[in-house]
């Protein structure tokens, strides 16, 4: 299967801090396949390390691409871009 790679914009008011960068990641590692994740054109870390995501410092508006490989790699875009876009931060 090819990989598959898809740009979303970062929707959390306040960026992806501890929180949702958690639930990123998790939702990253449950899906069992290699997932990246990259602001801008820079280097892609892996999307279930938390550390990794954290260090991105990723604000609301950024721009970041994710890259999976595998079976199942557009539902796996999807569910994650799903986490990007949404602003954890509403009340």
């Amino acid at each position: 299967m090819p990989q598959l790679t898809r740009t979303v914009r970062i929707g959390s008011s306040h960026g992806l801090h501890a929180r949702p960068a958690k639930l990123f990641a998790q939702a990253a590692k449950e899906s069992g396949i290699a997932v990246t994740i990259a602001k801008d054109a820079g280097k892609p870390v892996n999307a279930a390390s938390i550390l990794g995501i954290i260090a991105l410092g990723l604000e609301q508006g950024d721009y970041v691409t994710l890259t999976a490989d595998g079976d199942n790699a557009e539902a796996t875009i999807d569910r994650l871009s799903e986490l990007l876009t949404t602003d954890h931060d509403a009340e």
